[in-house]
C-alpha cells in the first residue's frame, strides 16, 4: 500500500513538472537566460523612456503620464502628448494605493500647476508596491498600472530605480 502511494505522488509530481514546461513552451516562453528573458528583446522604438522631470513614464493611457515622487514624498502626475510635450489636465481621475500591504495608504489626486498632485504623502519606505487606478474620462473604464516603487538611486543613470531607463 505504501509503495502505491509513493508511486502516485511520483507520477503526479512528474506530470506537474512536464505540464508546466509544456505550457511555458506553448506560450512562447523559451526561458533561456536563466529563465527570465521576458521583454529583453525590445526594439529601439520600444525602449524604456523616462519622463521629462525624471519620473516613471506610464504609457497604458493616452495621453501618457509621468509618475514622479517629490522630495516630500508626494506624487506628481504630469500628462504628456505623443510628442513628449506636457498637455493640460482634462477630466482624468487617478488614485493610488501603496505602502505596507497589511496597512496600505490610499491617495487621491487634485489639479495642480499643469498636472495632478497627491493629497497625501507616501509612507517612508525604500521599496513598496504601487497600484495606480486611472480613468481618462469620468465615464471611461478604469485601467490599472502596478509596479514596485524603489526609491534607491540607480547606480548607472541619473534616475531613481522606479524610473530607471538604463536596464542595468
Amino acid at each position: 500500500m505504501k509503495q502505491k502511494t509513493q508511486l502516485k505522488v511520483l507520477l503526479i509530481a512528474t506530470l506537474a513538472l512536464f505540464g508546466k514546461n509544456y505550457c511555458d513552451a506553448a506560450a512562447g516562453h523559451g526561458h533561456s537566460n536563466g529563465g527570465h528573458s521576458h521583454g529583453v528583446s525590445k526594439s529601439a522604438a520600444q525602449e524604456v523612456q523616462g519622463g521629462p522631470h525624471g519620473g516613471r513614464l506610464i504609457t497604458i493611457v493616452d495621453p501618457h503620464m509621468e509618475f514622479l515622487v517629490t522630495p516630500e514624498r508626494f506624487v506628481q502626475l504630469t500628462f504628456l502628448g505623443r510628442d513628449g510635450q506636457v498637455v493640460p489636465v482634462a477630466d482624468q481621475v487617478v488614485s493610488a494605493i501603496g505602502g505596507d500591504r497589511s496597512a496600505p495608504t490610499k491617495v487621491e489626486f487634485v489639479k495642480n500647476e499643469g498636472g495632478l498632485i497627491s493629497t497625501a504623502a507616501l509612507p517612508e519606505m525604500k521599496r513598496m508596491p504601487i497600484i495606480l487606478q486611472i480613468k481618462v474620462t469620468p465615464d471611461a473604464m478604469r485601467v490599472r498600472e502596478t509596479f514596485y516603487l524603489n526609491m534607491s538611486n540607480c547606480p548607472s543613470c541619473e534616475y531613481k530605480e522606479y524610473a530607471c531607463i538604463c536596464r542595468h
